[in-house]
């Protein structure tokens, strides 16, 4: 698809240094190409603006004039270990990821950091043997930090469309705990995809395991397309509600971002012309403003969510309107929500 480009944005707070603590590298050749049938889903759409995006993409954003000194990669099956043992695939991951990182610690491309803090996968249905998959993940970079395991699940298939599969109640499930209970004896935190609806898997999980460090994605992702469809309004108050449980529960995190993707259906997604900072921000208002007074500057933290956002806006646009978000913060509480929440929980090293 194409659409109609606007005008870039001048850059808002250009000095407010920013640790991104949530991206992907992709390469997917089967989503290139002038003969793909029409995308069968809103977020096959997304992956078809950005088929390709490896280190030099990412260089390119980080460098586009918000001050973005590092970032920390996150998940998304990319590059996995061909021929390797299904559990320990991967591992291949997070090895590609180290080699982007040493690429960026070079110096070369100048004094940013990407990939300086990686969340990696293991399945953690394994149980106890999680936990040579995770020491295999820690020997394969000294900069891994933890995992996601997604259970992103909904019994309409028309909310995650290629994503749909995930059994439900991943959370709950005895042998996920099992593994799940490997990551705190490994100083290992744990990020969590989920949809507004399964939340009280999560608040249960974070109940059973207070020493593992837990880090909600994308404000626990609301939903407005499929059976949800011109229900966001109305859920609204439900998710608050779940949020606010979550954070009273002190090992838990959340990251500000994720509602530019297709799943909460904002106006703002596919928008052509694309849309503003402003109109990103006062969309998302509701949901970030809610975030930060439950959990508190120190426990959020925003992110880009690239190249999945893209869908809504580009990397400029995106950290414009946050800074929007953040306007009324105090000086503290933006060096917290951009860079030093991020910092503290992934253990990101600047040297």
């Amino acid at each position: 698809m194409t659409r109609t480009l606007s005008p870039p944005e001048p850059i808002l707070e250009p000095d407010l240094p920013i640790i991104d603590p949530h991206h992907h590298l992709w390469d997917r050749p089967a989503a290139r190409g002038s003969e793909l049938p029409p995308p069968s889903h809103p977020f096959e759409a997304v992956i078809r603006l950005s088929p390709r995006y490896l280190f030099a993409d990412l260089l390119a954003d980080m460098t586009s004039g918000h001050k973005v000194v590092a970032t920390v990669y996150m998940e998304c099956g990319a590059m996995y270990r061909k021929g390797a043992d299904p559990a320990f695939r991967p591992v291949g991951e997070t090895e590609f990821v180290n080699g982007v990182a040493a690429m960026s610690a070079s110096g070369i491309y100048g004094e940013v950091r990407a990939c300086a803090a990686i969340v990696g996968h293991v399945d953690l249905t394994l149980g106890a043997d999680a936990r040579a998959v995770l020491e295999a993940h820690m020997t394969a970079s000294p900069r891994f930090r933890g995992i996601r395991h997604s259970a992103s699940s909904d019994p309409d298939p028309a909310v995650l469309g290629p994503l749909s599969g995930r059994p439900p109640g991943l959370y709950r499930d005895a042998r996920f705990r099992e593994g799940f209970a490997q990551l705190a004896p490994l100083g290992l935190s744990f990020d969590a995809w989920m949809l507004e609806p399964q939340l009280d898997d999560l608040i249960d999980l974070a109940r059973a395991f207070p020493e593992t460090q837990i880090i909600l994605d994308h404000v626990g992702t609301p939903l407005g397309l499929g059976a949800y469809a011109g229900r966001r309004q109305e859920r609204l108050p439900v998710w608050r509600e779940k949020i606010r449980a979550l954070a009273a529960l002190p090992n838990v995190a959340c990251k500000l971002g994720g509602l530019a993707m297709a799943f909460p259906a904002f106006p703002s997604f596919l928008s052509d012309p694309p849309a503003s900072s402003e109109q990103l921000a006062a969309e998302w208002r509701p949901y970030v403003e809610t975030c930060v007074e439950a959990f508190g500057a120190d426990r959020c933290m925003f992110e880009s969510n690239f190249p999945v956002d893209l869908g809504s806006c580009d990397y400029r646009t995106l950290w414009n309107a946050f800074k929007r978000l953040a306007a009324g913060a105090s000086a503290d509480e933006k060096t917290a929500l951009f860079f030093g929440t991020a910092q503290r929980i992934y253990r990101v090293d600047l040297t």
